[in-house]
């Protein structure tokens, strides 16, 4: 917890600061595997991973799955953009770290443009996936869309092979989904009080109608119901919607 920060510590390994690097990435890593982290772990967290890549800043893997193990577990996108600047900054031929610096941008800051920028970035790369310009385009065209949120989320899923990691992320898939499926209910209800002159009172008056052919199936095994209350599609399974446009609820 008092380790000082790599530029002071490089002199005291002697040397071996490619093994001193190795050391502390597998102590981060085993932490990490632990149980329910707190804000003050996550803090250690970037600290470790800091001085790690200032001791081997070639390590490319350490600022990859740093970055997305603070944005995805630790919520702490600040502390992951700045690792992932400085994997940029040593390591600028590795295609997933712009990568990863876009998904923050668009996922987490609903800052489109930086996104895409860094998107475009890693598309001049060697190395990067076929699918890469595609996603780049498709984020100039359909930005803050619940569709590529879950393709965004869908890529860094097939990137890491991490078990945990990957739990977190088909939630984060999940939860966007049921946005997608949220927003769609919406529209089809707006089109039957549209169609009918009078809103619906329950979701499969907009089945019966015709404007939708089932209502979609809620992906955490929940059901989406009408809140007589409020007139507001819900998930039974889901407390707070995850806001896709601008300010999100956590």
């Amino acid at each position: 917890m008092y380790l000082p920060s790599g530029k002071y510590l490089k002199p005291a390994v002697l040397g071996y600061d490619q093994l001193a690097a190795d050391l502390l990435w597998l102590q981060a890593v085993q932490y990490v595997g632990g149980k329910e982290q707190s804000v003050r772990g996550y803090k250690w967290l970037y600290h470790i991973l800091d001085i790690v890549t200032t001791l081997d800043p070639k390590f490319h893997y350490v600022y990859q799955a740093g970055g997305v193990i603070l944005s995805v577990y630790a919520h702490r996108i600040e502390e992951s953009n700045e690792l992932l600047k400085k994997g940029y900054r040593e390591n600028p031929g590795v295609w997933q770290i712009p990568f990863y610096l876009g998904f923050n941008h668009f996922f987490y800051l609903d800052d489109y443009q930086t996104a895409a920028s860094y998107i475009t970035m890693a598309c001049l790369l060697p190395g990067r996936p076929a699918y890469l310009p595609k996603l780049a385009a498709r984020l100039y065209a359909q930005a803050g869309t619940p569709e590529l949120a879950i393709e965004f989320l869908y890529r860094i899923y097939q990137s890491t092979t991490d078990e945990r990691l990957r739990e977190e992320l088909q939630i984060r898939i999940k939860e966007v989904i049921v946005e997608r499926d949220i927003n769609l209910l919406e529209a089809a209800l707006s089109r039957y009080k549209l169609i009918t002159g009078k809103g619906a009172r329950d979701l499969r008056d907009i089945v019966d109608k015709g404007i939708l052919k089932s209502i979609p199936q809620e992906p955490f095994g929940g059901d989406y119901f009408l809140d007589s209350k409020t007139n507001e599609v819900k998930s039974s399974s889901r407390r707070k919607r995850l806001r896709i446009h601008g300010k999100r609820e956590s």
